[in-house]
């Protein structure tokens, strides 16, 4: 049973029923997921399936042997086959395909799995699909192309964006996310492991919605002993998965990690400019501009610019998994964890710095939950703002969910986590109106501005919150169905 994925599966229905051949790509970064949809997906339909996976660092030779042994598997049999070359097994796939389509009329899936890591250097196996998808397989009403990979920049560059034979032939283009909040929960539920919302967010908090993590998730423990387990006991799965992750995905995996590293230790975030003045192995401008964008489409950095601002670019980390590696297993002094680490842990002021942040950060995937508790039907921009001081004294500001309504106005949203419902006091309303000010008269604001909080655990009415305060979201919000997807 696939588990949320609803957009998804409406994506892969449609190239399935379609009466033209189909050429899918389907990327995301490790352990989200996508060979699990593909298999489960087109393992309940009617077609002749050909699952091929690349492997990481091997030679062709052994990427070649593979592939044709999966070839005899679900053609021939299992019979033994002749095949040198990657050109001589395409030309017996293309016999095969070509025989079902006069024939059984049966569609044919042909899903090259972590295709980046079969693509080794001078294989010619991309040539290869370039013409044999335009030559023979497009013109066919019975193929599926699937190809997929973690790696989502090789993808993107040699595939979605290739200026070459394949340009403009896909026919489907999925970014597998990983699970929201919602999809968490019923993943979890799936699996019979009752939490409330709470703990499902505090486990999120650190691991994020990738089912392969999630499925480290015991049934019978609270949130802190389930981050306890993952992380900090003598067995934990996850605590060297940092390392493997980045050089699973990257060539010179060091120097992603090296920007990962700096612009964590920011949470405002770092602009290009800052990266390269602080970055030893990314120098290179091309280098870095290109690392950059591979970390965004990997999903591990976000790319923001200020709202109304075309340029000034600056980069955030918003993987929770990351995030939380970064501050709690790298940082930590020692390496050998009492068994109620992360329940002290949990309960100091090191831990509210982090957590609001995170917060924040998971907030700001939840676009779709927070517009429809806000009551939001229409808007222009949904965006962030900041302003940076040229000149001492002068304050600056950040905003880091702001929405442009389409009735002249602006929501402004105010993001935290506490334990207890969050306190509008005299200091905090002083530093929001300053703010809001900052806000008005760097930007020449003429519409109507709204203050939102979204808070974990609601706001505590005072005569601030009452004055100041036009909506109230909080953690139970950010769990409904996205009624976006």
């Amino acid at each position: 049973m696939i588990v949320g994925r609803e957009r998804e599966k409406r994506q892969l229905e449609k190239v399935y029923s379609s009466a033209e051949s189909e050429f899918v790509v389907i990327y995301g970064r490790r352990r989200v997921g996508k060979t699990y949809l593909i298999r489960e997906f087109f393992s309940k339909k009617k077609c002749i399936y050909l699952h091929v996976t690349g492997t990481q660092k091997k030679k062709m030779s052994v990427q070649l042997e593979r592939f044709v042994t999966e070839l005899s598997r679900t053609f021939f049999g299992n019979a033994d086959l002749a095949a040198p070359s990657w050109e001589a097994a395409f030309k017996l796939l293309n016999q095969q395909i070509a025989l079902q389509d006069e024939k059984s009329k049966k569609k044919v899936v042909i899903f090259l799995d972590e295709l980046p890591w079969l693509v080794t250097r001078r294989s010619g196996l991309l040539e290869l699909i370039d013409y044999y998808w335009n030559r023979h397989w497009s013109g066919m009403k019975n193929v599926i192309l699937v190809a997929c990979g973690s790696s989502a920049s090789w993808l993107i560059k040699n595939i979605i964006h290739d200026k070459g034979g394949l340009h403009n032939r896909l026919t489907c283009e999925i970014h597998l996310m990983p699970f929201n909040l919602y999809e968490t929960k019923e993943y979890l539920k799936h699996r019979k492991i009752k939490l409330n919302n709470r703990h499902i967010l505090l486990v999120y908090m650190a691991i994020g919605g990738i089912p392969y993590y999630l499925k480290y998730v015991e049934q019978g423990l609270t949130a802190d002993q389930i981050i306890q387990e993952i992380f900090f006991n003598a067995a934990s799965p996850l605590k060297d998965e940092f390392k493997k992750l980045f050089h699973s995905l990257f060539e010179n995996a060091e120097a992603y990690i090296e920007i990962i590293n700096l612009v964590s230790a920011n949470r405002s975030g770092l602009s290009r400019a800052e990266i390269q003045a602080k970055a030893g192995l990314s120098v290179n401008g091309g280098s870095l501009t290109e690392r950059l964008k591979d970390l965004c489409s990997a999903g591990f950095l976000e790319e923001r610019v200020s709202w109304h601002k075309k340029k000034g670019e600056y980069y955030r980390l918003i993987d929770e998994f990351c995030l939380f590696y970064l501050c709690w297993v790298k940082s930590a002094k020692t390496h050998i964890f009492p068994p109620d680490y992360w329940l002290t842990v949990s309960r100091s002021q090191a831990f509210k710095s982090w957590s609001g942040y995170t917060f924040e950060s998971i907030c700001l995937k939840h676009i779709g939950q927070i517009l429809s508790a806000s009551g939001i039907k229409s808007a222009k921009a949904i965006d962030s703002w900041r302003y940076v001081p040229r000149k001492h004294p002068e304050m600056g500001a950040q905003i880091d969910l702001l929405v442009e309504r389409s009735d002249d106005a602006i929501t402004l949203f105010e993001i935290k986590f506490t334990q207890e419902p969050f306190v509008l006091d005299r200091e905090y309303a002083k530093k929001l109106q300053d703010r809001i000010k900052i806000f008005r008269s760097k930007m020449k604001i003429t519409q109507q501005i709204f203050i939102a909080i979204i808070s974990a655990t609601g706001v505590k009415p005072t005569v601030y919150s009452e004055e100041m305060i036009d909506k109230i979201i909080t953690m139970d919000d950010l769990f409904i169905k996205d009624l976006y997807v």
